[in-house]
This record gives C-alpha cells, sequence and structure tokens, in this order.
C-alpha cells in the first residue's frame, strides 16, 4: 500500500493540534479525516465511510474520552486499524489501560515533532 493511499482519523480535541496534525498529514499526501472527540470518532468508525488505516487519538477530550472510545470501539472488527494513542498523559495506568484494550503504539505528544509524526505513520 502506498502512502497515498493511507487513511488517518486525527482524534482531537484541541482545534489548533487537530489542523496541525491535518495540515502535516494532508501535505505529506495522506487522506485525513477529523474528530474532535471520541463520539464522533465512533460516529464516523460507525458510518459508511471507508475504515481508516490508522487512528490518531488523544485521551483527554469531552463528551467522549480515548479510552471511552477504546472500550466502545471493537478492534476485532477493524483488524487492519492500527491505533495510536497520541496523548500528553504518561500514566502508567492509562498506558497499561489503552494497551490492554487494543491500543497499538502510545506516543508523548510533547515529544513528537511533525517530522516524528510523519516517520511514525510511515512505519505503520
Amino acid at each position: 500500500m502506498t502512502k497515498k493511499s493511507r487513511s488517518i482519523l486525527v482524534v482531537e480535541d484541541d482545534t489548533a493540534l487537530n489542523d496541525a496534525y491535518m495540515m502535516i498529514l494532508q501535505g505529506a499526501g495522506y487522506d485525513v479525516k477529523n474528530a474532535f472527540n471520541g463520539k464522533e470518532a465512533l460516529d464516523y468508525m460507525n458510518s459508511d465511510h471507508a475504515v481508516p488505516d490508522i487512528i490518531l487519538l488523544d485521551l483527554r477530550m469531552p463528551v467522549l474520552d480515548g479510552i471511552g472510545f477504546l472500550k466502545a470501539y471493537d478492534v476485532k472488527k477493524h483488524p487492519d486499524t492500527t491505533v495510536v494513542v497520541f496523548s500528553n498523559f504518561d500514566s502508567k495506568t492509562e498506558i497499561d489501560q489503552a494497551y490492554s484494550l487494543g491500543a497499538d503504539r502510545y506516543i508523548l505528544k510533547a515529544r513528537a515533532t511533525p517530522k516524528e509524526l510523519l516517520r511514525l505513520v510511515e512505519s505503520i
């Protein structure tokens, strides 16, 4: 699969970060959609839209947080989708919980430059 055909769902409540991730990833040729909370992400996943290859998921969001999304999201239903938790919270409890609910990777936002974000996506 070429990167031009890869699709990414960015789930981030911070508008500036959501826009920045969208701009970086779209600029690199990815098909990017966004959601501003876990409920919007679930609605997207349960709609007739194509299932994304990658979900970049924030943990702390209003309406439905990342852990709530992971609890409601059926990983087995979408085995080809990679879930990357992209958060500024590095609580071992939250990290362990995210992994136990099906997250594939856990990355600290504060340490991820735009180039590192692209490297991460390209490595998946």
